[in-house]
């Protein structure tokens, strides 16, 4: 999976190594009342992207951080690439020029100009909140999957790969980290807001909701739904390939190549239930009144299938 990574290694190396240099109070900066990486955004950046203009066969995943976007994200990839090379599409290739940071709002102001000259389908990832990607996205009624996963493994895993990675804050306990996380002081934005805001957009056409549980129960399943859901032909061997590529075991193996020194961070366990190493009973229990807050009744919360996964 050459695609993207030269780009993708450069940016997240270069923001490691500023990272270490800067005060914690200067890591996150807030823009529209939501914070970000100052080390990978800005507010120019998120100004100009306003004006970004989605097309139609752009293929979209969006998921809130550490729901697995990055896993989810090498599975995207690799069937766009497979279906391109079954069509003999040349502009579709792995040349380093051609190629921008998957995340949509990670980079720099000029990012979006350049964009216009990639071929598609264009890749994309993102993190936002719906109301703040850009309206031609749903306007040219670009597909996306959205990618959820349950809070407490999202906040798991959040808490570590905050304290290992230098662009984000660190916590000194996970009690700290806790208490930023059910306030909504994370980059990046609430995660509870984030699924209540997308869940207005459920019953959009455009839009395919995929768990991190049932992708970790069926990933071969879960491939051949994305694969039709983008319109993307594959054999049933090449499917299996991407099914076989995409797996943790392998993605961690092959993660220096494919993310540097960021897949030590990136690639910890993979796995579902890791909360029950973290919370404590009080925690369990303010989560879950958030959860009957915010999302009982959804039709996304739902999905999460929260009693199954997130009951001790």
């Amino acid at each position: 999976m050459a695609r993207n990574r030269k780009v993708f290694i450069d940016l997240v190396d270069k923001a490691i190594a500023t990272g270490e240099t800067m005060k914690s109070e200067d890591l996150l900066f807030s823009y529209k009342g939501i914070s970000y990486p100052a080390t990978v955004c800005s507010p120019e950046q998120f100004k100009a992207l306003e004006a970004f203009e989605a097309r139609s066969d752009d293929v979209i995943l969006a998921g809130y951080p550490k729901s697995g976007t990055n896993w989810v994200g090498q599975i995207i990839t690799d069937l766009v690439t497979t279906c391109a090379k079954n069509d003999g599409d040349e502009t579709n290739n792995l040349n380093d020029e051609l190629d921008e940071f998957p995340y949509l709002e990670v980079g720099d102001a000029e990012k979006y100009q350049r964009m216009k000259k990639l071929p598609s389908r264009r890749i994309i990832f993102t993190h936002l909140m719906p109301h703040n990607i850009p309206e031609s996205i749903f306007k040219n009624k670009t597909k996306i999957l959205l990618l959820l996963r349950n809070p407490k493994d999202v906040a798991t895993s959040y808490y570590h790969f905050s304290n290992g990675l230098s662009p984000l804050p660190s916590y000194e306990t996970w009690d700290e980290f806790f208490t930023a996380f059910m306030t909504g002081k994370m980059p990046w934005g609430f995660y509870f807001d984030y699924i209540f805001e997308w869940n207005k957009h459920i019953d959009d056409e455009n839009i395919m909701t995929i768990t991190y549980e049932e992708l970790k129960e069926n990933r071969a399943m879960g491939v051949k739904k994305i694969a039709e859901f983008f319109e993307l032909s594959l054999t049933e061997e090449e499917l299996q390939g991407v099914v076989d590529r995409s797996s943790f075991q392998a993605m961690k193996e092959n993660s220096e190549k494919t993310h540097g020194a960021f897949g030590n961070v990136l690639f910890r366990k993979g796995g579902v239930s890791d909360w029950k190493n973290l919370f404590n009973e009080d925690q369990n229990q303010e989560m879950d009144k958030k959860f009957e807050e915010y999302l009982a009744g959804t039709k996304l919360g739902a999905k999460l299938n929260y009693g199954v996964h997130c009951k001790a």
